[in-house]
Order: structure tokens, then sequence, then C-alpha cells
């Protein structure tokens, strides 16, 4: 009778405190709450509608039942999406920001070739920033620095400068001499030493763009891997030839090392040999090894028309001739004579050289990120500076059903988080639509979502986002750019000090 009467009154308590959950639930009054959207988090596989709870910079609560907020948003209709991560930037500044937020970005890092004196750059943005900001160490500035020939130049510009800008500007025309120098073997050492420096300074691992500086030895670039692996260093590169063979060997170089590797635009450096370079990459992660790849969804290119990229030989190497070159600053397709004439000035071409089913081949593989690879700043800069991930929903999720809305929010969002979060760990709160996550938020209309960025015109915001959140402001509301608030963080590396 005692034992019956206890279990009686333990299940009194127990409905009691669930009824009181339930009352503190209803009665909790969120900042701001997310109403009726379709919620799609990659992580837990949620796909459903929910209210969406937000206190503060994080996710609070995701519920079917009506939440309070001081504010509440009806996204009824839209996708309520982990804010876009974009591993693959140039554009430095608050006018590729606001681009690339209209196009869903929370999270834009320059990871690919790395910023120039990093801490100061990371000074430089704090306060400042639309969104969250990062970026690796830049191997080819600290193998420049390191030169006993330059040595001059890069003290008299650090000393003089005022800003970042100017620090940079100072030795912006020195640096790509260094490109096409060897390294003595004490000034390799002094290379290494700058890299684990300004990885104290925050950097997202080692940027190593080595199809900028070709003419590099193997034997330069593998101790590169060694340091990596030895600091377990994320090393992001652009291979040194458009081939496959030099997917290889920096594959190769990142397995005998231990170095983890990120290889960037797989289509832009496998051309038609893309589906083999995907193929290895995913055979290298069966085998457990700590590699991973991305592309962006253009068929055109893009870089400096005096760049490694056009010595003798490109038009073999890239299978195109100077008509599919198109002039940044004018829109114009080359000849040879403008071509020669421009080559000395310097300037952006974009490359038109791929083919459709090579980036759906890239698209479609598992485990392939997008990211965008944008320009700096330009009215005829290549579009994917504004568009890439609207042009993946709209063109390859909606119009031609290539990957499901889930599988593309994932690659966008959970993929590039986790692949940063060992080096990184602040992404663990990103990239997920989950309580206790960053309110970095996402919501789009999936019916509509499309890039409006063209060669022919140049950039423009995309259409379809509706609302983007960054730590729980809106940067973006209706489509439309909120003035004069600046909630983007710095991302910095685990070796900061």
């Amino acid at each position: 009778m005692i034992s019956k009467s206890l279990s009686l009154f333990c299940s009194f308590l127990l409905c009691l405190q669930l009824i009181q959950a339930t009352f503190a639930q209803s009665n909790i009054q969120y900042d701001i709450v997310l109403k009726g959207g379709r919620v799609i988090d990659p992580e837990t596989k949620l796909d459903a509608v929910r209210n969406v709870g937000i206190i503060q910079n994080r996710i609070a609560e995701i519920s079917s039942e009506p939440l309070r907020g001081k504010e509440v948003i009806d996204v009824s209709g839209l996708v309520v999406a982990p804010g876009f991560i974009d591993l693959h930037v140039h554009g430095r500044t608050n006018v590729e920001q606001e681009y690339q937020l209209h196009d869903g970005v929370t999270t834009a890092l320059d990871l690919e070739w790395g910023v120039e004196n990093l801490g100061m750059w990371y000074e430089s943005r704090k306060s400042k920033a639309l969104i969250h900001y990062g970026a690796s160490v830049n191997w080819p500035y600290e193998r420049f620095r390191s030169m006993d020939k330059y040595k001059q130049a890069v003290e008299d510009a650090s000393s003089q400068a005022s800003s970042w800008e100017s620090s940079i500007d100072k030795v912006g025309d020195l640096m790509p001499q260094s490109y096409l120098e060897q390294l003595s073997p004490e000034e390799e050492v002094l290379t290494h030493q700058n890299i684990k420096l300004s990885l104290e300074e925050g950097g997202l691992g080692i940027g190593v763009p080595i199809g900028y500086l070709p003419n590099t030895k193997a034997e330069e670039m593998y101790r590169v891997f060694e340091l990596a692996g030895e600091m377990k260093a994320l090393v992001y590169t652009h291979v040194r030839i458009p081939n496959v063979y030099s997917v290889q060997e920096v594959i190769a170089d990142a397995i005998l090392t231990g170095a983890p590797l990120h290889i960037v635009h797989i289509n832009s450096v496998s051309l038609d040999q893309i589906g083999l370079s995907v193929k290895m990459v995913q055979t290298a992660q069966d085998k457990g090894f700590d590699i991973s790849t991305e592309l962006y969804p253009y068929t055109a290119a893009s870089t400096g028309l005096a760049s490694a990229i056009f010595n003798d030989g490109w038009q073999d190497r890239l299978g195109i001739s100077y008509g599919d070159l198109q002039w940044v600053a004018t829109g114009e397709r080359l000849t040879k004579e403008t071509f020669e004439v421009y080559q000395k000035t310097g300037g952006t071409v974009i490359i038109h050289l791929m083919k459709p089913e090579w980036i759906k081949t890239g698209i479609a593989a598992p485990g392939v990120m997008i990211a965008s690879d944008g320009s700096s700043y330009s009215k005829l800069a290549h579009p994917r500076t504004a568009g890439t991930y609207s042009k993946v929903l709209g063109q390859y999720v909606r119009e031609e059903k290539l990957i499901d809305l889930p599988t593309a929010i994932a690659k966008m969002t959970l993929l590039p988080a986790k692949r940063m979060e060992d080096l990184s760990p602040m992404m663990r709160f990103k990239g997920r639509i989950q309580v206790g996550a960053d309110a970095d938020i996402t919501i789009f209309n999936p019916d509509t979502v499309i890039d409006k960025a063209t060669f022919e015109e140049g950039l423009a915001f995309s259409e379809g986002i509706e609302y983007v959140l960054v730590t729980g402001t809106f940067v973006l509301r209706k489509g439309e750019t909120v003035l004069n608030v600046f909630p983007g963080n710095p991302i910095y590396g685990k070796f900061k000090k």
C-alpha cells in the first residue's frame, strides 16, 4: 500500500514538473522568434516547420509550439538554414561582404591566399565587419619577407605604414618578383618561423597557392607540408598546374607528412579530369586521410593576367585562346594584341574554360563543399563574387534537381564548419540550426532564390535571400541591407596567443 502511494506521489511530482516546465517555456520571451519556417539542420537531419527562439547571439529554442518574442518574424513558406560559410574569398572589405550577405553568407574566410601582416589585418576589421571574417597565413608573403634582398623594404614598410592597407601597398610591387626566386636554406628556416608567428596571430592554417609560384622546388613545397603535418595546421592549396598530376602531388605530400589538406576549386584545377580528381580525394578520405575539396558553380575562372597562370604555354595547359579571356575592367574579350598590352599593365581577367557537365560532376559528388573564390570588388568582377550560393540553390537544386535542398545546405554550412572546427573550435557552433548554436541564420525563399550577377552586366545582389542574422543581429531584412550594424566577429585559429 505504501509502495503504491509512493509511486502515485512520484507520478504526481513528475507531472507537476512537466507542467511547470511547459509553463516556464510558454512564459519565456525570446529576443527574436522566427515563426513557422521550414527549418533545415543538416547535422540532425531536421527538416520540418518549426519556430526558432533566439536570445542574444544564440539559438535558445526550436519548437513546434508557439514561442513569445520581443520581435516575431513570420517566415512561413521560407527556409530557415544555418548561415552559409564561404571558405574561399578574396574580398577583404565590407563592399564585398555586402554582396556576400545578400547571397546568404554569414562567415567569409580568405584561406587559399591568406592575408599579409595577418595580425594587423585582424585588428583593422574589429567592430567594422558585416559578417564574420578570418584568414590563413599567407605563405607567399612569409616567404617574401624572409628573403635577405627584400628585408629592408619590408622593415621600411612596417615602420612607415599607417594602416594594414598601406603596409601592403608599400611592398606590393616587390612581392611578385620573389615568386620566381628560390630560397636559401637560411631563408627557408626563417619562412617557417614567420609562418608559426602568423599562426600565433590567429591564422586559420596555411594558404599555399603554389599555382602562382610554380617554379618553387618540390623540396621546398614538401617541407611546408612537413611543418603543417607537425603542427596539424590545415593547408589550403591552389595546385601547381591545372591537371590531375598536380592534384596527385599535393595529395601525396599530405599523405606522407600527415598534413591536413584542402584543395581549392577542384573544378578549375582539374578541368575535364574533375571526376578522377574527386575520386582521389574521396579515396583518400575513405582511407582515413584528412583531405577535402570545394568548387564554385560557374564555368569560368578568374585571376590576374600578370600571374604565373599565363606563363608561356598557357593556351595548351588551359585548352583555350585569347578570345576566351574577358578583361574585367571593360568586359571586352581579348585578342593577341590586347593580351600583350594588358599583361604589362596588370589587371584581372575572367577565363572561360570549363564545361557545364564538369561543374555538375563536382556539385553532385558527396562531400564536395561549395565555396565562391569571390574576387575583390569591381563592377564587372566574376559573378561568383555575388551569386555562388543562390546559383546553387536556384539552378542546381530547384531548376535542374541535381541535388536536393538539404544536401545543398550541408555543402554550404555543416561541411565547411566541420572542416574548420578542429583548427578553430568556435566553428563548432556554426553550420547548424540547434539549441546552443550561434544565431548565424540565412532565411530564403526556395521558389525564387537565384543569382543575378552576370559575366556581361557584372555584380548584382542575389534574389530570394530574405533575412540574414549574424550573431543574432539582422544584417538583411526583407532583402534589404540593414544599415550601420557590424556584428561580424573574427574567426581565429587554435594557435592564437
